[in-house]
């Protein structure tokens, strides 16, 4: 759905007493809390979350109505989303990952480049994972402001000047 955004990810029981490990995709992760309800990604179920503690590589949570071990594990995997307009706004140099996914991508010449299937970030900076019919396997693109000077939601496109020998 277009008006939710994709805030964090379950991975699994903490614990024995009920708590999920929970992953936040925001910006500031404590924030996820402000967002609850959360709901699953079609917006059928709905969930209320408090953070209890910090835990390697995310937090420690309780979801109210789940009350054991075999719950929170039976989540693992369950993705987290809130409204859009519950989300703050954002400066024009900055992007939820939804909005760029399915954007055309063009180079510097007007050519098609391919077209953003996911946007993936491994620790340096945020790649833009390329598919298209003239490509022989995806293409992660740095998003990074040399090489991607121009992105225009309204037009539903991306301009990029690809570091040399990329495609």
């Amino acid at each position: 759905m277009d008006d939710l955004i994709c805030v964090g990810a379950l991975a699994g029981s903490f614990g024995v007493r009920g708590e999920v490990r929970l992953k936040s995709f925001c910006t500031l992760p404590k924030e996820i809390e402000a967002y609850c309800p959360l709901t699953d990604e079609q917006g059928n179920r709905s969930f209320s979350l408090i953070l209890t503690r910090a835990i390697k590589g995310g937090y420690a949570a309780r979801l109210v109505g789940v009350d054991t071990k075999e719950q929170a594990d039976a989540l693992k995997g369950l993705r987290l989303f809130a409204p859009r307009d519950r989300l703050p706004t954002l400066p024009d140099d900055e992007f939820y990952h939804a909005d760029l996914i399915g954007l055309a991508v063009f180079d510097t010449g007007g050519a098609q480049l391919g077209t953003v299937k996911s946007v993936q970030n491994h620790g340096a900076a945020d790649l833009l994972e390329l598919q298209g019919p003239g490509l022989k396997a995806t293409v992660l693109l740095p998003f990074t402001l040399d090489v991607v000077p121009t992105v225009d939601l309204t037009q539903r496109r991306i301009v990029a000047d690809p570091p040399e020998g990329l495609f």
